[in-house]
């Protein structure tokens, strides 16, 4: 569907500051963003606005100095940090005479270079044709051209309504296949729910850590970089930790400010995994200055999948990078844990996180007494396996008076 260029593209970048709020976005996110995609920066182009203007999204003025700079360049792409609207996108790309993409864009086009996975790819690929979808006319006349030919004469098919129609095509099929998917996820999470192993979902902002911590736990060699998205692909390994035994460590994609919405819904059977943990460790980059803002935007898409109210413990990485930070486990008024301070990379906090987890799940420890008929052999066997049997007596009639002890997640997952 994308034909991408042998060599690096030639691009002028454009960033907008408006009033603090929606539209306000970050320059130097928006440099790495453009590097992670692949781009040779050959300009910036900065400005300064209360609102958008409907034509070109910056005044005529700045949209001349745009065109400039293009020319004067060479440029192959014009990339603006802010969501553009497809009318925009057009008038822009017959001022410029090339190629213009959005913030949407851009981080769509770094996912379809990203995946690797089936299901991956898929997603990807939903989220672009629906992005497609609304920028098809942009300024090519051949998709005004009507159909022809012998057998096809009179009012005939625009070339445009044929690709629109392809593409719905093409959008119903993925969405077919990605249910598929999401049934074989649920079918996993099902076994995992009878097996009692609790899931353990790192979440957090992109180049945060994730995947070097899910490496560090589980001795896996999930592909990390110092970029952004450099995984997106989700991957689940099962990790041991003392005293609950076997935990699933689900690590998923990093999230971002104003992540397409296309992408979160495409993306919607890979972020249940986070919505159905029993805890999530949100990671956050100690060295980074907006580490506050970051964690609020991921809050934000955790709220927007329905994730906002699994227990959560806070884990701040990278503080082999912070010398005045050393590896902790910081706790609220009640003496619960709310922070653990690594580094994954180092390997230094481990302990702590490890125990943050262990008193997270064993908080709710509830005991119990149950009283088993003999023919409930096999639940009394799965008791057995978890370790929560702390007595045990048997009657006349064969009955089992038990006395367990377990958290009360894992409980009702047994009796699920």
């Amino acid at each position: 569907m994308n034909e991408r260029p042998s060599g690096e593209e030639r691009v002028i970048l454009v960033h907008i500051n408006f009033p603090a709020g929606k539209m306000e976005e970050s320059l130097e996110e928006f440099k790495e963003l453009a590097l992670s995609a692949g781009a040779q920066r050959v300009g910036i182009v900065m400005g300064t606005r209360r609102s958008p203007e409907s034509k070109y999204f910056v005044g005529s003025g700045k949209a001349e100095e745009i065109r400039e700079a293009v020319s004067a360049n060479r440029a192959d792409l014009v990339l603006f940090n802010h969501i553009l609207s497809p009318a925009q996108e057009r008038n822009l790309e017959r001022l410029f005479d090339c190629r213009v993409l959005d913030r949407t864009g851009l981080i769509l086009d770094i996912f379809a270079q990203r995946a690797r996975s089936f299901e991956g790819k898929l997603q990807v690929e939903l989220a672009m044709l629906k992005h497609l979808s609304t920028r098809l006319i942009r300024g090519w006349t051949h998709l005004e051209r009507q159909r022809g030919g012998i057998g096809l004469r009179g009012p005939g098919e625009t070339q445009l309504e044929v690709d629109r129609r392809l593409i719905r095509s093409k959008i119903k099929l993925i969405t077919a296949r990605l249910a598929k998917i999401h049934q074989q996820r649920e079918q996993g999470r099902r076994s995992r729910r009878k097996a009692i192993i609790p899931t353990v979902a790192l979440v957090g902002y992109t180049n945060a850590g994730k995947s070097t911590l899910f490496n560090r736990l589980t001795g896996a060699s999930v592909y990390v970089a110092n970029q952004l998205f450099a995984t997106l692909d989700p991957t689940l390994r099962r990790a041991e930790f003392p005293e609950i035994g076997s935990i699933v460590l689900a690590d998923t994609v990093g999230f971002i400010r104003h992540l397409p919405h296309d992408l979160v819904v495409a993306f919607h059977a890979t972020l249940e995994e986070v919505a159905e943990a029993d805890l999530l460790l949100h990671v956050i980059d100690a060295q980074d200055e907006q580490k506050e803002f970051h964690s609020e935007q991921v809050n934000q898409v955790l709220e927007t999948i329905g994730a906002n109210d699994v227990p959560c413990i806070l884990v701040y990485n990278k503080i082999d990078l912070c010398p005045h930070l050393t590896a902790k486990i910081d706790r609220d008024e009640d003496g619960q844990v709310k922070r653990v301070f690594i580094s994954a990379e180092k390997g230094l906090g481990m302990k702590e996180l490890a125990t943050a987890v262990v008193e997270m799940f064993s908080k709710n420890v509830v005991e119990k007494q149950l009283v088993l008929a003999p023919k409930e052999g096999k639940l009394r066997a799965a008791l057995y396996a978890h370790g929560a049997i702390v007595s045990e007596e048997v009657d006349e009639e064969g009955n089992y008076h038990l006395v367990i002890r377990m958290p009360q997640v894992e409980l009702e997952k047994l009796f699920r």
